[in-house]
């Protein structure tokens, strides 16, 4: 008699990838900062602090900020339930049912 074992799944479960945006919520100059903190599941206040820090030193931290304004996509917009208009006014003021 022979038994065959089931090979089991081990690999976790991965969480859904995260891309690197812009953000639009946790913006302050164009989001660089929010989007990296979010990315990375940081803190934006001690990413923006960082940033401002390494200003203090030389470098070209201002152009590096610049670059990824222009190269990192902007957060897409998410509709929520609450956003989305299910009965809307017709030209006549009434609504539709």
């Amino acid at each position: 008699m022979t038994s065959t074992i089931a090979p089991v799944n081990t690999a976790p479960t991965s969480a859904p990838e995260r891309r690197l945006t812009r953000s639009r919520t946790d913006a302050w100059f164009g989001g660089v900062c929010g989007g990296i903190a979010a990315r990375w599941d940081l803190d934006p206040t001690l990413v923006r602090a960082l940033f401002v820090v390494s200003i203090l030193l030389p470098g070209p931290q201002v152009l590096v900020y610049l670059a990824l304004w222009l190269v990192i996509p902007r957060e897409p917009v998410r509709t929520s339930p609450e956003t989305t208009v299910i009965d809307a006014p017709t030209p006549d003021g009434s609504f539709s049912s």
